[in-house]
């Protein structure tokens, strides 16, 4: 009765346009927090092309969203069909409105990781019209979501950023501020904010329940590339392997017995494949050499091995394929595999019934340890505080990630590339042609049997131009050396170093050290 005929109605007024000269000082006060952002803080860019944009598109996207929440709210209601005398929960009418949602400015963060920052700032007074009809012992109730005013200041993170499309494979989300949500309610023709007290209560209620969930430093973050592309992946462990011997292998040269040596790599890698030595004239040969694999997804990656008849002057002929799936072991036990040999990895191929040879295999595989985010904190004594890291004396992975560089220039010609020598190993990136700031992007994987507490990693920047003639084809644009003792130590370090012999050269580099 109070709801029907005695509760205050909630009127909403066109607002009075007036010039702001025309303002007295308390109005213009009261105006103050109205003002967009992009104003008041020279950090925050005004986007009217993103608002023209969301404008155009919005009966389009008003459809599209009413269709998926009746979609996600109807197993929801289904629920509740049949119990506490419940007949039927549906949606009556269901609209956003005709006022999209409105960017008041943003902010975008320079990061040195490879991720994206954005923070926007949202308005919506919408005119929104939401009616949900509830059949309980053959009476009707019906409520109505109406005039539903939202203000929001998210922080959105795009991470990591990645060379598949859209280019990054996670979206995370978390609120700055606590929000604002400002709505109407009518029950049996009423409006239910207008009773004393119950309005601001729910106000504050729906504040501090959205604030748990979403408000920094808890985030929600939505996958955009599932893990099969392989743009996510991170290295977990390293895969150790044992080539033994090789048993019964066919002859496979006319006037001799075969060559054999192994070839063996990871699915899903781009690396160059692992090769054993080359046994001579040896049907039974034995290896025993050892070799280390980065592994990135032990669930779905295959150990792939090939062995194959060396020749010195004609194409090496092959001898047998098999492969090992990595799901099949556990983490730090030996595991001994004694495989037969087959043509090819088809099981329809009639060729693999063909007796080919055994070969005897030995696999450990041995994760990264987890950090420990407990580790004690130490003080020099003069009020300097650092996080104290244990070094195990195990080997690990040194992952270089060389991202871009600034500002270098060649005397002659500009075509740089990164060079990385570590340990005696030389990895080199794509040739970026003519491009003063070069963005690589690429990731070097180097597995050593002990920490590199006192060594160093060279990095030069190179140029290289095409030409028919010998003299004159590549020239340094800078170099850098970096002590790997923070690394070890730190277990990651993502710098901007100054490139030696080079006027303003800069390097982006991100170095990661993982123990097993």
């Amino acid at each position: 009765v109070y709801l029907r005929f005695f509760a205050p109605r909630r009127r909403l007024q066109d607002p009075v346009v007036r010039p702001l000269r025309d303002l007295d000082y308390e109005t213009l006060q009261t105006m103050v927090q109205d003002i967009p952002l992009w104003v008041k803080y020279p950090d925050y860019e005004r986007i009217d092309w993103m608002n023209k944009f969301i404008c155009d598109m919005w009966p389009f996207l008003d459809k599209a969203m009413c269709k998926i929440i009746r979609g996600v709210a109807k197993p929801i209601c289904d629920q509740y069909v049949g119990k506490y005398g419940i007949e039927s929960i549906e949606f009556g009418n269901l609209t956003l409105g005709a006022l999209p949602p409105t960017l008041q400015g943003i902010k975008v963060y320079e990061m040195r990781e490879k991720e994206l920052v954005i923070e926007p700032v949202i308005r919506w007074a919408s005119i929104a019209n939401v009616t949900v009809d509830v059949k309980v012992h053959s009476f009707k109730l019906s409520a109505q979501l109406l005039d539903l005013h939202v203000m929001l200041t998210p922080r959105v993170t795009l991470k990591p950023l990645v060379p598949s499309f859209p280019c990054f494979a996670s979206l995370c989300v978390s609120l700055m501020e606590k929000p604002h949500v400002d709505f109407g309610l009518k029950l049996l023709g009423g409006d239910v904010m207008a009773i004393p007290g119950l309005y601001r209560f729910i106000q504050e209620q729906i504040s501090k329940q959205i604030a748990i969930l979403y408000h920094w430093p808890k985030v929600i973050e939505v996958p955009i590339l599932d893990g099969a592309s392989g743009a996510t992946k991170k290295p977990v462990g390293v895969l150790n392997v044992k080539v033994i011997r090789a048993m019964n292998l066919p002859k496979m040269d006319l006037l001799g017995k075969s060559d054999p040596y192994v070839k063996l790599r990871l699915s899903g890698e781009r690396l160059p494949s692992k090769k054993t030595s080359v046994k001579m004239s040896n049907l039974n040969p034995e290896w025993n050499e050892h070799f280390r694999l980065v592994v990135k997804d032990p669930e779905t990656q295959v150990l792939e091995l090939q062995m194959f008849d060396w020749e010195k002057v004609k194409m090496h002929d092959k001898m047998g394929v098999q492969v090992i799936p990595l799901r099949l072991l556990t983490p730090y036990e030996s595991k001994l595999f004694t495989l037969d040999l087959l043509r090819s990895m088809n099981p329809n191929d009639q060729q693999n019934k063909k007796n080919r040879g055994k070969l005897v295999v030995e696999l450990t595989f041995d994760p990264f340890r987890e950090e420990n985010s407990t580790s004690p904190l130490i003080s020099d004594g003069e009020g300097n505080i650092s996080l104290k890291r244990d070094v195990p004396d195990g080997g690990g992975v040194l992952l270089v990630s060389v991202e871009n560089a600034e500002d270098v220039e060649g005397k002659r010609h500009t075509n740089p590339y990164a060079v990385v020598l570590f340990r005696g190993e030389k990895r080199e990136t794509k040739v970026i042609r003519k491009a003063r700031d070069p963005r690589w992007n690429e990731e070097f994987q180097f597995v050593v049997d002990e920490a590199p507490m006192d060594e160093k990693i060279h990095i030069e920047i190179r140029s290289r131009r095409r030409r028919l003639l010998p003299f004159r084809t590549q020239e340094s644009l800078g170099h850098v050396n970096i002590n790997l003792v923070d690394v070890v130590n730190n277990g990651r370090i993502n710098e901007k170093y100054h490139l030696i012999n080079s006027r303003n050269g800069k390097l982006q580099l991100e170095i990661k050290w993982n123990t097993v």
